[in-house]
């Protein structure tokens, strides 16, 4: 940065670099099972504790949801373990957590989730700035014969790249 810089161009280019998304954890498991319908981003109510051991990468989201109490969205079943250095006080790694949205956004939500099929499902974990976001996606669940239809793609597409890299073994 120049030293002659106006101010407010120092701040921004502070800003631009403190926007930088860096995942600390995904939930790999919900792009197989479910087909995503659209994504969006929420913030989560945090202790201290919880925010140092996600930021360390201790969190399981394989069995969690979202889901729609009254007027508020809460996230289930999401693991986060107690911090290491952490006193007694640490919360229960499985409580349920607040998602912070719009009330706009809880109501179109509600409604997208009575649709027949629709659930909110957590994608991972990442870190913008200081804040720690959940990125949701409203999904629809897969049939058994989707989950192994997309798996015979997988692997098609994998023996081409192969074939095409000449890496294929010749049997």
């Amino acid at each position: 940065m120049p030293c002659n810089a106006p101010l407010g161009y120092a701040i921004v280019s502070l800003m631009r670099q403190a926007q930088e998304r860096r995942s600390l954890c995904s939930n790999r498991r919900a792009r197989h099972d479910y087909q995503i319908e659209e994504v969006f981003e929420a913030g989560i109510a945090l202790t201290g504790t919880e925010v140092k051991s996600l930021r360390e990468g201790q969190a399981d989201l394989k069995d969690s949801y979202a889901a729609i109490e009254g007027e508020e969205a809460y996230l289930f079943n999401c693991h986060i373990s107690p911090y290491a250095a952490g006193n007694r006080s640490n919360p229960d790694p499985n409580r349920k957590r607040k998602l912070l949205l719009h009330r706009e956004e809880i109501a179109r939500l509600m409604g997208k989730v009575q649709e027949k099929g629709l659930t909110l499902v957590p994608l991972g974990f990442y870190a913008a700035g200081r804040k720690i976001k959940v990125e949701l996606a409203l999904a629809r669940g897969k049939k058994l014969y989707d989950k192994r239809e997309a798996l015979k793609r997988r692997a098609v597409a994998r023996e081409m790249a192969q074939l095409a890299s000449g890496r294929a073994d010749h049997r």
